[in-house]
């Protein structure tokens, strides 16, 4: 083994443990603030007067919200800092998500989802983009798995979590419900302020590296960024208005519309099948066995390099457990596809966001990304909107998700045919082995 291989082993080792587990810990809770409300639907519907349809609507509002201040909140993180902008973001979310107990009615639920959506704005693309400053290209698609760890985590943990919490009904005269928005949205606030104190910006001021750990990370990523900016020179507005951008965000809009349709009424789904009580456990599973399955392709993905065809491959898996779900009324069947679809909808992440981190950088970068992954939520919305509608309007949710997989099914076709830009290697969107 060489000197350089070894000074990179430890290097990354110590970033990885340095970042990867607070950044976890952060993603945590903010997917849990974001889906809790499909586990206070079980009783907070009835409680303030909720169909499936307001519920629908107002689950999924969050997301439009969370389309218009994206794009302006990250290029705002670009030009303050990620330890500043993402302390702000999640202090802002943690209250607003806590005053999901002071709702009433529709109105009252709908404007604290809108609100929500506008303070979480920018995080997840922030940290994508700060992840670009500590780890070289050919680590994006491991540690993105690895950071994404915490969107299943947080719903098969928060699942039975969350069934606990709402046990608490009638303490103090607080519905369960409502003690749920509030335990599980004052930590964000409590972290948000350690955030000031525990994350820096760039390698140059880390002073928990050795001299030379620190020299080769910051000259690697300063390199990997000179060669993504002379291959793909971009403005602002040239990222925003560029096609692969878009076709981008075309293909995480719909993969966010079948798995957010499925996490935010799966809970509703399987309590047609199982015990009350039972709901969380069984809930958490297929969760559980996409983050460990993840966690294995987001390696077999740097390894082989082939973003687009991995990408597909997952998609198509979407597809298929949500065929096999929609096809059967009875638990096995419905629960095999499920665990299935959950397994291709988490594979997906680390093969796709391997793929706008190859050839944009700088503020175009923080545009760009936050573009696609403000299209991609705009899927938030449609998911839970056409299930909540077809729910209202057919009888179970089988056609609600029929609909879901033929989303899965439209991101395959896209990512198989679309064309990427000028300098990938194959001439197509697949970017096989960036920057190396």
């Amino acid at each position: 083994m060489n000197i350089e291989n070894t000074l990179e082993q430890r290097t990354m080792r110590k970033v990885m443990r340095r970042l990867l587990p607070f950044l976890i810990l952060l993603y945590f809770f903010a997917f849990l603030d974001r889906v809790n409300v499909g586990f206070a639907a079980l009783t907070m519907n009835k409680a303030i007067g909720l169909t499936a349809y307001t519920f629908g609507w107002g689950a999924g509002i969050f997301f439009l919200s969370y389309f218009l201040f994206e794009v302006p909140s990250t290029v705002a993180l670009s030009k303050f800092g990620a330890r500043i902008w993402l302390a702000r973001i999640m202090m802002t979310w943690g209250v607003v998500s806590a005053c999901g107990a002071l709702v009433s009615g529709a109105t009252s639920f709908m404007v604290v989802r809108f609100v929500l959506g506008a303070a979480e704005a920018g995080f997840f693309p922030g940290v994508i983009l700060f992840l670009t400053t500590w780890f070289p290209a050919r680590y994006r698609a491991r540690v993105v798995a690895m950071f994404m760890l915490a969107n299943p985590i947080s719903t098969a943990l928060g699942s039975v979590v969350s069934s606990y919490v709402l046990r608490l009904d009638g303490v103090f005269n607080i519905a369960g419900w409502q003690w749920l928005f509030v335990v599980e949205g004052l930590p964000s606030v409590v972290l948000g302020v350690i955030t000031l104190r525990y994350l820096i910006d760039s390698p140059k001021q880390a002073t928990w590296l050795a001299n030379d750990e620190r020299d080769w990370l910051d000259q690697t990523i300063a390199a990997e960024a000179a060669e993504r900016s002379a291959r793909h020179k971009m403005s602002v507005f040239q990222a925003l208005t560029n096609p692969h951008v878009l076709i981008l965000g075309f293909i995480y809009f719909a993969i966010v519309t079948a798995n957010n349709g499925l996490v935010l009424w799966q809970p509703q789904i399987l309590k047609t099948l199982v015990d009350e009580h039972s709901i969380g456990f069984v809930n958490a599973v297929p969760f559980t066995v996409g983050a460990l399955c993840m966690l294995v392709w987001g390696r077999i993905v740097d390894k082989r390099g082939k973003y687009r065809l991995d990408l597909a491959l997952a998609c198509a898996i979407i597809a298929v457990g949500l065929i096999i779900a929609a096809s059967s009324s009875t638990f096995v069947p419905i629960f095999a596809g499920l665990v299935i679809a959950a397994i291709g909808g988490y594979c997906a992440l680390p093969a796709f966001w391997a793929l706008p981190t190859a050839f944009l950088s700088g503020t175009a970068a923080a545009a760009g990304i936050a573009l696609v992954n403000s299209i991609g939520n705009l899927g938030g919305f449609a998911g839970p909107y056409l299930l909540g509608y077809l729910r209202s309007t057919t009888s179970g949710h089988s056609v609600g998700m029929a609909v879901l997989a033929g989303a899965a099914i439209a991101a395959v076709v896209v990512t198989l045919f679309a064309r990427g830009p000028a300098g990938a290697s194959s001439g197509d969107m697949s970017l096989d082995h960036p920057t190396r």
